[in-house]
């Protein structure tokens, strides 16, 4: 499998590598640095929920630290004020205060901040942007949108617990079913699972919700209702929308279920977490930030770049493999099919209840 990846990458030339693992352990890098001058030189600007998400911020500032880290730069991060209920311009004012403070680069995580960002953007052309979960803006070359294909990863999460046994899944979303990229992984999830039940020839049930994920956060009602859903029947739900990780898995330690993990390896995070869809949010990250000081900029500014099974950026965690019955060698295999294109992924961005109108074979969506 390496070797293949290799291969394809080397005649692929140009396409970027990211490595799912990181070989420094971002904790070991301080949040917070005190700048001589008082500039900073990288800023991070933070989506909705807490820096410390142990999912999509948390990811991305690792990014951050570690480029910065390795290479002498100076670094903050913003948070935008009024937390999950942050306006545009409470967005808009965090970059701002970044610009300002010396920013040569500041790097955006989340789609709600493009409004904010077009503006800051047009008002500091001489600063570069990277907005992870993003997109390009007309005119505007100094900001560099990468986004992933979280349907591929979502697919590999579906297929590997279905073959696993667990036919009685749970889907939990973030961003209330307007996010793209958690439509994405909810599609891709269902459409692994299809997949696989077709391999094992049994039924699957699906139970999936935007409910309670508009602000990707932990509540007492999110607990509930997944302690609801396992309690009625689901095994293992699809934890998809950062901080409210906690509340889903605090549901499943109470009911001996299990969790699905996103963006990052979050098996460290809780016992019940039995693999996680993955993509590579610091390596992306750390090589966008790369280009600003590299002088390469050019080559991704002004542009939009997904990343995918092709850019090794997306996946499943082999080194905390967590799944019974589904091997690393079948998952390797599976990820092989994808690249080569023998299997196809569709990556249409399912929002709100979209997904209940699809019609799958073996899977059952129960959109609630």
């Amino acid at each position: 499998m390496k070797k293949f990846l290799a291969l394809f990458l080397v005649l692929a030339l140009m396409v970027p590598c990211f490595a799912m693992a990181e070989a420094v352990n971002p904790d070991d890098i301080a949040d917070t640095v005190t700048s001589a001058d008082g500039k900073y030189e990288i800023a991070f600007v933070t989506d909705v929920g807490q820096l410390k998400d142990k999912s999509f911020n948390q990811g991305t500032w690792n990014g951050v630290k570690a480029y910065a880290a390795a290479n002498g730069k100076t670094y903050k991060y913003y948070q935008p004020a009024n937390g999950d209920a942050a306006t545009d311009d409470d967005r808009y004012d965090a970059m701002k205060a970044a610009c300002e403070a010396g920013a040569k680069v500041v790097v955006c995580a989340g789609f709600m901040q493009g409004t904010a960002l077009a503006q800051a953007a047009a008002e500091y052309p001489e600063v570069k942007f990277v907005f992870i979960d993003g997109w390009a803006f007309d005119g505007l070359n100094n900001v560099a949108g990468i986004a992933f294909k979280e349907e591929q990863c979502g697919y590999f999460a579906g297929y590997a617990v279905v073959m696993d046994g667990f036919t009685k899944l749970g889907f939990s979303g973030g961003g209330g079913g307007t996010n793209p990229a958690c439509a994405r992984y909810g599609y891709g999830f269902v459409q692994g699972a299809e997949a696989a039940a077709k391999v094992k020839g049994v039924d699957v049930e699906v139970r999936y919700s935007w409910q309670y994920g508009a602000a990707f956060s932990a509540s007492p009602e999110l607990q509930t209702m997944i302690s609801g859903w396992y309690e009625t029947g689901t095994e293992i739900v699809f934890a998809c929308g950062g901080s409210m990780f906690s509340s889903i898995a605090a549901a499943a330690s109470a009911n001996d279920a299990f969790v699905v993990g996103v963006d990052v390896d979050q098996s460290g995070e809780s016992e019940t977490v039995v693999t996680s869809a993955m993509k590579g949010l610091s390596a992306a990250t750390e090589w966008a930030v790369a280009k600003v000081f590299e002088g390469t900029f050019d080559e991704i500014g002004g542009k939009a770049t997904s990343l995918g099974v092709a850019e090794n950026a997306v996946g499943l965690p082999t080194e905390t493999w967590g799944l019974e019955t589904y091997t690393v060698a079948e998952y390797e295999q599976l990820f092989a099919d994808v690249l080569a294109g023998t299997v196809v992924i569709d990556g249409t961005d399912l929002f709100n209840d979209e997904i209940a109108k699809v019609e799958f074979e073996k899977v059952t969506v129960k959109y609630e």
